[in-house]
């Protein structure tokens, strides 16, 4: 797509989006709510009509095209199922539309019959469906009817794969297991995949890359590697990463040297004057030249959370869970990497002079 805006009113949602999604590439769409990725989403799909731009599809333009004409499959967060229907019946749909005619869908003939109930059971074997071809949607739970709904966009073999949120109504453990099976099925079928998500853990362990969006414009897109380690500003710094990144105000002075709470830090860069140090949770440390206040200690298992205020921020910082860290105590903090930005929010360059990191 290129150029894509859209109004809704006088409310602007999408103001010049441009996105390529090669065949076999799996992209996700990730931002806040409200941010405009449902609605790209839908003008691709053609429910919603672009004001400016164009779509194109397997190099044909399809802004006007009818849905039906574009040859895409789209997965809901809600399932959408035909409650009176059976699971190999909602699976069928789709075939029994692209194939049959009217008539032919009400009574198909014995070859057409077969031939996709054929298509079905091979789509639904690896999904773990053809145990439940002849239950009804009422009887499933809600990972089986999410695998359902999979299943039907899969079946038809589409050039491309739309899927909205389909993984916010299943609890953690069956999120984790359809991501994995939502993966594989891209993977087999070789379609362009474009998934929308609020949600970054998805983004980042299912896509090849991650398009960031915020107030309807695209701010980043690149591998999970590219928008984690180098945001091109604060606002993708601060919404890809769990837990959030630490952002911190520093001055560079005159002499390039970038300076945390009066103290040098290490780094250099050639900007001057008020900047703001991002810092991964994973890049602080205990022991080093600044000192901080302990909160609270979060356990998790096999790794903890350490909130602390250093100056008039609060940080977090990975710990080992049996760390001890009491309220009120007095802790010294360091950093191993870090981030720079500018006034205007946007990523500089800086680089580290011995010493580095910075110690006590």
């Amino acid at each position: 797509m290129t150029g894509v805006g859209k109004s809704f009113g006088t409310t602007r949602v999408l103001g010049d989006v441009s996105l390529d999604v090669p065949p076999g590439e799996f992209v996700a769409l990730v931002g806040a709510s409200g941010c405009g990725k449902t609605t790209l989403m839908r003008i691709v799909a053609g429910i919603e009509a672009p004001d400016t731009g164009e779509v194109r599809i397997g190099g044909r333009d399809v802004t006007r095209a009818h849905p039906g004409a574009r040859d895409v499959a789209m997965v809901f967060q809600s399932y959408a199922l035909y409650p009176h229907l059976t699971v190999a019946q909602n699976i069928a749909v789709p075939l029994l539309m692209r194939r049959l005619g009217f008539w032919a869908r009400l009574f198909p003939g014995g070859a057409a019959r077969r031939a996709i109930a054929a298509d079905v059971a091979r789509t639904a074997e690896p999904l773990g469906l053809v145990p439940l071809l002849d239950r009804r949607p009422g009887q499933l739970s809600g990972g089986q009817r999410q695998r359902v709904a999979l299943a039907r966009a899969v079946v038809r073999r589409p050039a491309v794969f739309l899927m909205d949120e389909p993984l916010s109504n299943l609890d953690a453990a069956l999120r984790v297991a359809t991501r994995r099976e939502i993966v594989e099925i891209h993977r087999r079928t070789g379609a362009a995949t474009l998934y929308v998500t609020h949600d970054q853990t998805e983004a980042l362990t299912m896509a090849d890359r991650v398009a960031v969006m915020h107030g309807g414009a695209l701010l980043q897109i690149g591998t999970p590697a590219e928008v984690y380690e180098q945001p091109v500003d604060l606002r993708v710094a601060g919404f890809i990463g769990s837990p959030r990144i630490n952002l911190l105000p520093a001055v560079v002075g005159e002499d390039g040297a970038v300076r945390l709470e009066g103290r040098e830090t290490g780094l250099h860069s050639a900007a001057r004057g008020p900047v703001t140090l991002g810092v991964r949770p994973e890049s602080l440390r205990l022991g080093g030249g600044w000192a901080a206040t302990a909160r609270h200690l979060e356990y998790l298992g096999d790794t903890a959370l350490l909130h602390a205020q250093l100056g008039e921020t609060d940080v977090l910082l990975r710990v080992e869970p049996g760390q001890p860290a009491r309220p009120g105590e007095t802790l010294s903090l360091g950093f191993d990497r870090a981030l720079l930005f500018g006034a205007d929010g946007r990523r500089i360059a800086a680089h580290a002079i011995s010493p580095w990191p910075a110690h006590a």
